[in-house]
């Protein structure tokens, strides 16, 4: 079952299932594209029709922000539970089968490749064949691109930042994997560049709320939750009228 915010479809899935569902893909012939979007993805979504159409046609869509799960209050059905990206993947990686393979591509130079070494320091199961930062051009991009076809990894991590990654993964839907994820800025967390929120913040749902007090910055893209929470609810009022 998927509950449609602003249009956009969120599979209302718990986490453990949603592992499952990774898990499944592994069996298949194809690469299946996963998004983890936030309010700040659908917002840019709302602009964006490609980004919409990526959402609308991947094949595993998560939410990954306490403000959907919020959000599906209103316009139903309710969403199980948030379903972090950093969550999905790290619990896919104790399940995996032996001989999983990944290929990393996204954060700052040497950032990526950390994060295999933690990965694989913690994960005997997992082997990070491949890595590239997230910064490259046109010819760049072309070695990354025959490295990956060459490797065929089992699964992609794509953390461009919305929403190159998602439009980066759909142009090359082609590509000899599993899974490809659109992982955002969790490959830093992998590395250990960034520090999770303490658990307890993150089972009160106040994750943002830590991230915000320790980045400032990020002030400016918490901009769009006034603007996201105006946008659902205004919808909602719109369909009761239609009724």
């Amino acid at each position: 079952m998927k509950t449609y915010i602003l249009d956009i479809p969120i599979e209302n899935i718990t986490l453990e299932n949603a592992v499952k569902k990774l898990l499944a893909f592994l069996q298949g012939d194809k690469n299946n594209i996963v998004i983890t979007p936030n309010p700040e993805i659908v917002m840019k979504a709302q602009k964006d029709k490609e980004l919409a159409d990526i959402i609308k046609q991947a094949d595993l869509v998560v939410p990954d922000g306490i403000g959907l799960v919020l959000a599906s209050y209103i316009m139903k059905p309710k969403l199980s539970q948030r379903v972090a990206g950093i969550d999905l993947m790290l619990s896919f990686f104790e399940l995996a089968p032996a001989g999983t393979t990944v290929y990393i591509l996204g954060a700052k130079d040497g950032v990526a490749k950390m994060a295999k070494e933690k990965i694989e320091a913690k994960y005997k199961n997992i082997a990070v064949i491949g890595f590239h930062s997230g910064y490259f051009d046109i010819t760049q991009e072309k070695v990354i691109i025959q490295e990956i076809e060459r490797l065929e990894p089992h699964v992609l991590l794509v953390g461009l930042g919305a929403p190159k990654q998602e439009k980066w993964m759909q142009k090359n839907k082609g590509f000899p994997v599993k899974i490809s994820v659109g992982v955002g800025g969790a490959i830093d967390v992998m590395a250990g560049v960034v520090k999770r929120a303490p658990r307890a913040f993150v089972s009160l749902n106040l994750e943002w709320f830590y991230r915000l007090a320790t980045d400032p910055k990020r002030i400016v893209r918490m901009g769009a939750l006034p603007k996201f929470v105006f946008r659902v609810v205004t919808e909602k009022i719109s369909k009761k009228r239609k009724e």
